[in-house]
């Protein structure tokens, strides 16, 4: 097998959405990136694994996520706006959302995410940054005094292997492929009471067996007066019995029956608008046949093991298993689930899709994964720091060293015996001792594979916070390569902590929870500063900061001394806190914004 060596600042093993994300920001800064990914689409979640219903939070049209993936989800609408004739009602609308899942405020086909994503990085490419290499699975690793030199992937498709030498390595398969090549400690499944301390974690010990389940989504359409039954798949009824197949699932002590099209009062949709990715109805007519609906369903979580270490004859029995576990929900939805009108069984209209995930047989190129393997981080985020129930304040448990934010509820799809909790969670950061593990230090987590548990993984592991993992672990990266530091010493140094956290802020990664505060306000970068310092806290009973109510002469004075500011605060008027935040950051920290 020929082999092909690359030379670059910051290798990407993986391009995902983490991978993505990590990339972007590293070739924009300047640095000499290669990105390799498995697949024949970047974008993980949201492409080649047939999940592209943004999993958000009720905030993120004005808060939450960072810059960059503000960019993203603006040149997702931007495409269909740009490329097709919307109705006046859906370009009257402020936040486009082109399937109309009830899932989701963003839903889009796959291509449409991939075309954006394309299209973010192609200038890079251009300026000889970044380069892509497609199809590349890590094969081993080479290390030297500690630090990882080398990564080798296979390429098969080109009967190649890569040997890829750089200075930092960024992990962002999808299931922490550098972990176990590396030689490095990781943990997968569930964890113990005894080790994590978490109140639900299992009492009668670890479980490395239990990841979430897997998923094959299917994209399909529906064509009326048409036949287009599958051949039935192999294991149908076991699994039809035992899944099983259903449109009726349970939300705490209540049982929810969906239908197929028509939406149930108590209900906020049908089974088909759940996860659409196309509405005809938002585009004029002619444009489009009909709706387009990916189908990732309980029905087609896979319970049947895991695919982390396990032999590869394991994996691809449970890989197809889990193929046809999906297929055969389908099978169902056309020939046995109730219709609507009572008119019989079946929907045989159901058309699965060949190409909308770019595979013929209409499944996602890569099955949708919940849980990686997890450093053990200098830092690991535990149930109680996030869960509602244990974070009785407006926020979750609060970061020093916080390196972005999330905020979804604790959302485990268990396999047989899990017994994690499940449930909302408060608005929480990602600090960066998840980022950090000490035994090869070049070696950074940008996907799912940061320092969680297997509950918090059930958090941590949604579109908005991979982005923001991996593109804190790329910018990590390069303040360590400017200022040639580790990241634990930029952890640890309380001067070194600032100033990358700084790097973030200005480059648009928010680090406290102030809804009021969206990227671009004048405040929003120094009162998230002060925050994480700890010199202005945030209120823990509410996720506002208020910047533009009036302090009165003498709050603004204790603020001022609270700050840790030498004399009295410049004037004796009342300030609103926005100019207030602004002057101590200035005059505390050495804050300024560079223009833009």
């Amino acid at each position: 097998m020929d082999g092909h060596e690359i030379e670059c600042d910051i290798a990407v093993i993986g391009g995902g959405l983490g991978g993505v994300a990590a990339a972007l920001a590293a070739a924009r800064a300047g640095y000499r990136v290669c990105l390799t990914e498995e697949t024949a689409w970047l974008g993980g979640q949201c492409t080649a694994q047939g999940v592209p219903a943004l999993d958000e939070h009720a905030h993120i049209e004005r808060f939450g996520g960072t810059r960059s993936y503000y960019e993203y989800r603006n040149r997702i609408r931007a495409y269909y706006s740009d490329h097709f004739k919307l109705t006046p009602e859906a370009a009257s609308g402020s936040a486009l959302n082109p399937g109309a899942g009830w899932v989701s405020r963003l839903c889009f086909e796959p291509r449409a995410a991939l075309s954006t994503q394309l299209h973010m990085i192609v200038p890079c490419i251009q300026a000889g940054t970044l380069t892509i290499h497609y199809g590349a699975t890590p094969c081993r690793v080479e290390r030297q005094n500690g630090k990882l030199t080398q990564v080798i992937l296979n390429q098969p498709e080109y009967e190649r292997q890569l040997f890829v030498h750089a200075s930092y390595f960024l992990d962002a398969p999808e299931l922490g492929d550098l972990l176990p090549l590396c030689g490095l400690p990781y943990v997968t499944g569930a964890e113990s009471r005894d080790d994590t301390t978490e109140p639900d974690a299992r009492a009668e010990g670890p479980a490395p067996w239990l990841t979430q389940s897997f998923t094959y989504p299917l994209a399909v359409d529906f064509r009326p007066g048409e036949n287009h039954t599958i051949p039935k798949p192999s294991g149908y009824e076991p699994n039809r019995d035992h899944q099983p197949y259903t449109l009726t699932l349970r939300y705490g002590n209540r049982d929810l029956t969906y239908k197929v099209f028509e939406a149930a009062p108590e209900l906020p949709g049908a089974f088909w608008t759940y996860r659409r990715i196309l509405a005809a109805e938002n585009f004029d007519p002619g444009q489009f046949d009909g709706d387009l609906v990916t189908i990732n369903w309980a029905g087609n979580d896979y319970h049947g093991g895991t695919i982390i270490d396990c032999s590869p004859e394991e994996r691809d029995a449970r890989l197809h298993a889990a193929k046809q576990l999906s297929l055969g929900l389908l099978y169902w939805l056309q020939t046995e689930v109730p219709r609507d009108d009572g008119s019989g069984r079946g929907y045989p209209e159901l058309r699965l899709r060949s190409g909308v995930l770019g595979t013929a047989d209409g499944l996602s190129q890569y099955p949708y994964i919940r849980e990686s393997r997890r450093i053990r981080a200098v830092t690991r985020v535990l149930q109680q720091d996030v869960m509602a129930a244990y974070q009785p304040g407006a926020r979750a448990a609060q970061f020093h060293d916080s390196v972005g934010l999330g905020w979804y509820p604790v959302d485990i799809h268990g396999q047989p015996g899990d017994t994690a909790a499940t449930g909302p969670t408060r608005p929480f950061q990602i600090p960066l001792g998840s980022l950090v593990q000490l035994h090869t230090p070049n070696l950074l987590p940008a996907c799912k594979n940061l320092g969680v548990t297997h509950m918090t993984n059930g958090c941590y592991r949604l579109h908005p916070v991979e982005w923001n993992i991996g593109e804190a672990a790329a910018r990590l990266a390069v303040y360590c390569l400017q200022h040639q530091v580790t990241p634990d010493q930029v952890r640890r140094q309380a001067a070194d902590l600032r100033r990358y956290q700084t790097d973030l802020l200005r480059a648009g990664v928010p680090l406290c929870w102030y809804v009021d505060l969206p990227d671009g306000h004048p405040a929003s970068a120094p009162a998230q500063l002060l925050a994480v310092s700890d010199l202005w806290p945030a209120d823990p009973q509410q996720l506002e900061f208020d910047p533009d109510s009036m302090l009165s002469a003498p709050e603004v004075q204790r603020l001022w001394r609270d700050a840790g500011m030498d004399g009295d605060a410049p004037g004796s008027e009342a300030r609103t806190r926005g100019d207030l935040a602004r002057i101590i950051a200035t005059e505390r920290l050495g804050w300024h914004m560079p223009p833009q």
